[in-house]
Order: structure tokens, then sequence, then C-alpha cells
């Protein structure tokens, strides 16, 4: 059974920033998981680790790229020409450096570079998939706030339902009428998933004035930690588990 959006929504735009309030709630895991389930649909998908200063899209992957989001920065390469193919997920990844402060305070004119890296690759890929850093410092509200849509990833916790509002309303604030949308994650069911998005719809109705629709639930599997731990792709190791099918039926939306 799918558990995405109960009402349609329009098609997302080519550049999908991933954001959550608080780390913890399997963001960079979705970003992967999502861009893998994108890829499966067809499309060249570029996933971009922008978690700056902390990045582990290659963590969780088990890869060690050659180049990374520095080299683009400094001019050395080119988008296309720093990005890593992952065969297994059949996506190509930007990788981000773990550990680098320069990263994480980036600013100015590398930002801009960083900006216009994402907006280029929009053109060479038909998505083009960004994971976040936790929170929003400015670098990553500025990131968020240039991608087409948004989608906010929050879990039934309430200090990930107030985080993850704080998201939403900084969101509105730099891009009023922005295509924002919540995705809960780690759902107990359905139905808990369903209960995490109207509380959070509601508070975005009365205090922003916005419509924030579900993109979809993703329910707590177990599969998923033992994909993280095998450092593989979800979709690669364990097609049809009841996350795989929950995150293929929120690309299915996407599209």
């Amino acid at each position: 059974m799918s558990h995405a959006a109960a009402v349609p929504q329009p098609a997302a735009g080519r550049v999908i920033a991933i954001a959550s309030g608080k780390g913890g709630v399997g963001k960079t895991w979705f970003a992967i998981t999502l861009a893998q389930a994108m890829a499966r649909r067809g499309a060249r998908v570029l996933l971009v680790d922008a978690d700056l200063g902390l990045a582990n899209v290659d963590v969780q992957l088990g890869f060690q790229p050659e180049r990374d989001l520095s080299a683009v920065i400094s001019g050395r390469l080119t988008t296309e020409a720093a990005a890593t193919r992952h065969a297994a997920a059949g996506i190509d990844i930007l990788a981000g450096r773990s550990g680098s402060g320069a990263l994480a305070s980036l600013e100015g004119v590398a930002l801009d570079v960083v900006l216009a890296a994402i907006a280029g690759a929009a053109v060479r890929w038909d998505r083009v998939v960004v994971d976040l850093g936790a929170g929003l410092e400015a670098p990553q509200r500025r990131i968020a706030a240039a991608a087409d849509t948004l989608l906010v990833l929050a879990t039934e916790e309430p200090t990930s339902l107030t985080d993850a509002y704080a998201v939403l309303k900084l969101h509105a604030a730099d891009r009023p009428g922005g295509d924002a949308r919540i995705v809960v994650n780690l759902a107990a069911d359905a139905a808990g998933g369903l209960r995490t998005h109207a509380a959070l719809a509601r508070a975005a109705a009365t205090f922003l004035r916005r419509d924030i629709p579900l993109a979809g639930v993703v329910r707590r599997d177990a599969k998923v930690r033992d994909a993280i731990r095998h450092q593989a792709p979800l979709l690669t190791r364990h097609p049809g588990c009841i996350a795989a099918r929950d995150v293929e039926a929120i690309a299915r939306g996407l599209a």
C-alpha cells in the first residue's frame, strides 16, 4: 500500500533539497534512497552532499571519493568532473568533505559558486537531490531557498516537530510562496505519520499562513538499519521492504 500524500501534488522541480530541523531523523539516508528511487524510474540523478562540514553520504555508501565539492568551490573541477558514479545506487554523487570547517562557514563568492554549480547541474541531470545539513544556518538557508522544492524531514518526536516547524518558518521568510513539503520518517505506522503531518500543517497554516502538503510517510523498518550497517543502498540490498516501498511512493508523487 502506498503511503504518499493522499492528494496529488504538482511535480517537484529539478532541484530538490532535503532538510531537517535536527539530526538523527534519517535525512542523509532518505536523500540517498530518494535519489536511487528516482534513478530507478529512469531519471539521471545527481546527489549533492551539501551537509557542509559534516558530509557523510560517502560514509553511508562505503566509498571514498577522489573528488568532492571543495574542488568545485576552488575552481579546479567542473561539477561534472567532480561527480563520482555510484554503480550500485545508479546515481552520480558530488561528495562533500567531512570535517571541513571552511565548507561549514561557506559564504560570499564561494557560496555563490556552490549555488551556480547546483543550478548548472539541473541542466545536465534530470534531478538534483541536495542533502543539506541539519538545521538551517545561513549557507543551508540560501541553498534551500534556491531549490525548486524543499522536503523537510520530521519524526513523531515533539523536538523533531518543533525543529521542523522552525525550518518551515525560515523557508517561508526566505522563499515566500516556495514549494515546501513534509516527509514523516520513522513512523510507527501510516496513521501516526498522517497525524504528525497534520500537526505541522496546522501550525504552518495558523502562524505562517502557508499550506504545507505531505510528500509521504516512511514507516520504521529494521531493513534500513541493516542497509546502513552494510553501507549499501536500501533499494539494492532490500528492494521491496516497507521503507523501500514508501520512498518509491514519494518518488512517484514528486514525479
